[in-house]
């Protein structure tokens, strides 16, 4: 499992940097996201080259970037809105290991 870290309650229009501890060995890796009530949904996705690819709901917002010397993998969150609310995982792309506990991000005032 891996283990998402950064989360917090940010006001409308804030932002968060999340981050995520991979394995030494490099894989592509995606952000994904669960709100209460609803389905997890992908995010973000960032390849072996670095090339990414973003959910339309946060392009313009977000970014992948990661930094394979430090083994991690991170999202910075920019214009926060409260329907970004939500537990966010981060995982292997495209076939994930299992599920691990998130981290909580909340947009409200």
């Amino acid at each position: 499992q891996l283990q998402a870290s950064g989360g917090g309650l940010v006001q409308p229009g804030g932002s968060l940097r999340l981050s995520c501890a991979t394995p030494g060995i490099t894989f592509s890796m995606a952000w994904h996201r669960q709100a209460p009530g609803k389905q997890r949904e992908f995010v973000a996705l960032i390849t072996t080259g670095g090339t990414t690819t973003y959910a339309e709901s946060v392009k313009g917002r977000f970014t992948i970037s990661r930094d394979d010397a430090k083994n991690t993998v991170y999202l910075q969150m920019n214009s926060l809105k409260p329907d970004d609310t939500a537990l966010y995982y981060c995982n292997k792309w495209p076939i994930p290991w299992s599920w691990g506990k998130g981290t909580q991000v909340t947009v409200s005032s």
